[in-house]
């Protein structure tokens, strides 16, 4: 298990089921392709039947925690 944090602005909670998706960014136009956490998604949980857990509190930061199995 891999627990990155960091101590940002949070991720709003109306968007936080759609970070995952392909081509998503909060960045501005043509400032972010939006694949970086859909490939991370893919190879852990689809490619390796890991878990991905994403804790967030707005104004305080947010914690992805990276969990492959073992075998």
């Amino acid at each position: 298990m891999v627990k990155v944090k960091d101590n940002g602005v949070g991720i709003p909670d109306d968007i936080k089921d759609k970070i995952m998706q392909p081509f998503f960014t909060t960045k501005p136009t043509g400032q972010g392709t939006g694949l970086g956490l859909s490939l991370t998604y893919d190879m852990v949980v689809k490619g390796h039947g890991g878990s991905i857990q994403i804790n967030s509190t707005e104004g305080e930061g947010s914690e992805f925690i990276v969990a492959l199995p073992i075998s």
